[in-house]
């Protein structure tokens, strides 16, 4: 098993409670199936906001969907002036026996636009 690191990040519609739990439990979702994880396999998880969001914790929508065992951690995103709004990024780390080629990084929702290099073509 190697550990890899996987990137991901999604885009609100609106700030409130409700749509930064379903945004954080569907990526995370998306991340976990894509990759072929359990929790058991996360090592820890990084999650950064935009600094527009403030109706909650990413990692709180992560615990509440089982990943309470997870080191989990939120930080703020840089202001750069025109970057995408409402915007959620992860940087989890894994237990995998997949090589980096392997390993599918998720963007979903408006923030497919931010790294279609590495982001992988997924049905929604």
């Amino acid at each position: 098993m190697a550990v890899r690191a996987i990137r991901g990040a999604t885009q609100l519609e609106v700030d409130s409670k409700e749509q930064m739990r379903d945004a954080v439990i569907e990526l995370m979702s998306t991340i976990l199936k894509n990759n072929d994880l359990s929790s058991s396999d996360l090592i820890s998880v990084l999650f950064t906001a935009t600094p527009d969001l403030v109706s909650d914790f990413p990692a709180a929508s992560a615990r509440d969907m089982g990943l309470g065992m997870v080191p989990l951690i939120c930080a703020v995103e840089i202001d750069v002036p025109n970057s995408l709004p409402r915007t959620i990024r992860v940087l989890l780390h894994c237990e995998t026996s997949r090589n980096q080629e392997e390993i599918n990084h998720i963007y979903l929702r408006g923030a497919a636009s931010l790294r279609k290099d590495i982001s992988q073509n997924i049905a929604q």
